[in-house]
């Protein structure tokens, strides 16, 4: 099979296991985030995937090989740490030039693929440029070109813009996403960031607690939430509380039409998110809140609302402003369409 698994891959410290028993398959050409909040197992995992640790069990498997044993330096992939680890007393060139060097690559040879790095990553005319004066952004972009320098079949990164500004950080965003897609190379990235992950990845993998919360596409990931944590994780969401009785899905005290209650009785949530939230006019049997805050943050505008001690969040564009005021009791409608019934 062509591009990376990980087969069952668990990462044990002592009695504290940092990755547990992973699945995941990755195919070739696919640009993948990890992503999940700090101590979640993301940079231990993309280490094993290194070979900078070894895992407790499990296996990694590269193109059909099993390289869970094999030495870092001889997994043929590139990488790109959170410091960068650039060589300050090397020039630009030479610090690209530097993994051909040191695999006995000729002059000739590393001359020519320093240049054609260096008009890949927009520094044409660098090469001889020490690297204590480049910016942060020239600084991150000869980083890549150097874990580029060998062809790798695979590109990781250890949350490689978060040092960053934060304009800086979206547009290397962009750039490293283009990047990606030109060279067609399997790529893995560590972050916190999810604005990030949301931009750059094919498939957004959500960790916590050491395990895969849910893998999938940046949309789906946003929209069909696997668990309460990934809902709550990923953007902002209105966590409700949805009661089951029988066949009939209460939320906040209300039936609501279209929405699928799952069978039996007991609590669930649903997820919804603010910007699928519409408020109208009170109404019997439609829920109701009162308005407790409106912010106004020019592009959207947010609405806190109230419900029996739960407050729900309305986002609206200018356009659709509602013409609401604090302490205003409006009514809340909510498309089953776009709400997410989940488990307690």
């Amino acid at each position: 099979m062509s591009g990376l698994a990980l087969n069952s891959v668990t990462k044990q410290f002592g009695p504290f296991t940092a990755v547990d028993h992973v699945e995941l398959s990755v195919p070739h050409g696919t640009f993948v985030c990890l992503l999940g909040p700090s101590g979640c197992g993301k940079t231990t995992l993309l280490r094993m995937i290194a070979g900078l640790d070894s895992p407790t069990n499990g296996a990694i498997v590269l193109d059909g090989k099993d390289i869970t044993q094999v030495p870092t330096h001889k997994r043929d992939l590139g990488m790109v740490f959170q410091s960068l680890a650039l060589f300050p007393h090397l020039t630009v060139g030479e610090n690209i030039a530097y993994p051909l060097r040191i695999r006995g690559i000729g002059r000739e040879e590393q001359v020519k693929r320093v240049d054609e790095l260096l008009a890949m990553i927009h520094l044409t005319g660098y090469a001889d440029r020490p690297v204590h004066k480049l910016s942060g952004g020239q600084r991150q972009r000869v980083a890549i070109a150097r874990a580029l320098a060998i062809s790798p079949k695979l590109f990781l990164l250890d949350e490689p813009l978060s040092a960053l500004d934060a304009k800086l950080r979206e547009a290397m965003q962009v750039e490293l996403r283009k990047l990606q897609q030109q060279l067609g190379i399997t790529t893995i990235v560590v972050t916190h960031d999810q604005r990030e992950a949301m931009t750059m990845a094919d498939t957004v993998v959500v960790m916590n607690g050491g395990k895969i919360r849910q893998a999938a596409s940046p949309i789906e990931i946003y929209r069909k939430p696997a668990d309460r944590f990934v809902a709550d994780f990923i953007g902002s969401t209105n966590l409700l509380p949805l009661t089951v009785q029988g066949n009939t899905a209460l939320v906040l005290g209300h039936a609501v039409a279209g929405i699928s209650a799952p069978s039996g009785q007991g609590q669930a949530s649903l997820s919804v998110r603010p910007e699928d939230v519409k408020l109208a006019a009170p109404g019997e049997g439609r829920i109701t809140g009162k308005v407790t805050f409106i912010r106004d943050l020019g592009g959207t505008i947010e609405t806190f609302l109230d419900v029996a001690g739960t407050e729900v969040v309305a986002v609206s564009t200018p356009r659709e402003r509602p013409v609401v005021t604090v302490g205003q009791d409006v009514g809340i409608v909510i498309d089953p369409e776009t709400a997410v019934v989940l488990s307690a």
